[in-house]
């Protein structure tokens, strides 16, 4: 009888460190509200996307310079627990994208994004790319497209891309 209590109590126990590991392991997947909670550019509205964000080419009228970015990413590094790692295995990516109204440098939109792993600054790139598409087209909202990549992008691509685009990704 105890035999089946404690290999139940340590089949327990594992299934809690297998959740805990694989929680951390996606603690950096997406950005620390507290850090990074996320901010808008107030100069983006819905009534001016065809001057802004619709328009080809202004993300890189807007985005920071690198002499700007390159120690903001390693102050960054700091805070989210990976200064330790090289620079190259991250992005300094904005939490609300460029192309769908963040803020180009305000801290407080910006953090290290994981290069590699399941869910990576690449495929959010896609995200950001398929919503802006998608504001541009007037099939959602600027709002809409702001909340969901700020509260979870990951549920977001999940939710907003294609069947067809996840699996082409993965090959």
């Amino acid at each position: 009888m105890q035999h089946t209590a404690t290999a139940s109590s340590a089949r327990s126990l594992l299934a809690l460190l297998l959740s805990f590991a694989a929680s951390a392991a996606g603690a950096y997947e997406l950005p620390n509200p507290k850090i990074t909670p996320g901010a808008i550019n107030t100069q983006v509205t819905q009534d001016n996307l065809d001057s802004t964000i619709c328009r080809k080419g202004w993300t890189k009228t807007i985005r920071p310079p690198v002499s700007y970015t390159n120690g903001l990413k390693r102050q960054l590094m700091r805070k989210y627990g990976v200064g330790n790692q090289s620079p190259k295995e991250f992005e300094l990516d904005h939490d609300i994208a460029l192309e769908l109204g963040g803020a180009p440098d305000d801290p407080a939109n910006l953090w290290p994004q994981p290069r590699y792993g399941q869910w990576n600054a690449e495929l959010k790139d896609d995200l950001e790319r398929s919503l802006n598409h998608k504001v541009c087209s007037g099939k959602l909202s600027l709002a809409e497209a702001q909340k969901a990549i700020r509260t979870n992008w990951i549920k977001a691509y999940q939710h907003y891309m294609s069947a067809r685009a996840r699996g082409n990704r993965r090959q």
